[in-house]
């Protein structure tokens, strides 16, 4: 099955030469003003879907609080606000992505969400938090980005610099599935159409593997089966104590 899976995954590549011609020669840059208008839309499906998987996940979030201080969270990737309604009331908020053209978006999710306190919205890639300061962040929160970042353990390693001694690290990704599963066969069938559907996803990334290797002092990390399309079922999902 192996040497059918990249033959399939070597035709695909094949038929996306005009797609890496297109990312050769710059002009992405269109595509970056139209992604956020799609994961607008697709945000609402994927919450609605996972509304109780994130509200397992953040609903521990609170012991993460200094006594006696706000909650301070940035959110690595933050797109359009998804996350934002499962926030403990009253928490400081730090958005960071790459793509400025979120933030219309971050602004129409805020004012649905004034139960945050929203401070800033920064332009940077998970790999480059240089504008955050060492030990300053009460939790760092990340969904759905180590998948398109360029370099993981670079962008964990920044997350536990920001974080404070006892802040948290909190995950949910979807993964590449088990070896022995057809999903895991179509991911990498899929993979070099995916990059391009996906802004940079790779749907084949073992992310948990980066997770475990970070250095954190203590790790709560569960596989789950998403509710979703089958290619993305996988998932990941916890929080890292730094």
């Amino acid at each position: 099955m192996t040497s059918v899976m990249r033959f399939l995954s070597s035709v695909v590549n094949i038929l996306c030469i005009p797609l890496h011609l297109i990312h050769a020669v710059g002009l992405s840059g269109i595509y970056k003003r139209i992604f956020p208008i799609c994961i607008n839309r697709m945000a609402k499906s994927y919450n609605k879907k996972m509304h109780d998987k994130k509200k397992d996940l953040f609903c521990v979030l609170p012991e993460f609080k200094k006594a006696g201080g706000q909650l301070t969270i940035l959110e690595i990737g933050c797109g359009t606000g998804a996350n934002f309604e499962f926030y403990p009331p009253g928490s400081r908020l730090i958005c960071t992505d790459p793509n400025p053209h979120f933030e219309k978006y971050l602004t129409e999710t805020m004012a649905k969400n004034d139960h945050l306190r929203y401070e800033r919205f920064v332009v940077a890639s998970g790999e480059d938090l240089r504008a955050v300061e060492d030990d300053s962040i009460d939790v760092v929160v990340c969904t759905l980005v180590l998948c398109s970042v360029d370099d993981v353990s670079q962008t964990l390693r920044e997350a536990h610099r920001i974080l404070r001694p006892g802040g948290a690290f909190f995950f949910l990704e979807h993964v590449a599935g088990d070896t022995s599963t057809w999903t895991y066969f179509f991911q990498h069938v899929l993979q070099p159409l995916w990059y391009y559907c996906g802004d940079g996803c790779r749907i084949i990334r073992e992310t948990w593997k980066y997770v475990e290797e970070a250095g954190f002092s203590d790790l709560k990390l569960r596989h789950i089966e998403a509710p979703l399309f089958f290619i993305i079922k996988p998932h990941i999902s916890g929080y890292a104590v730094k």
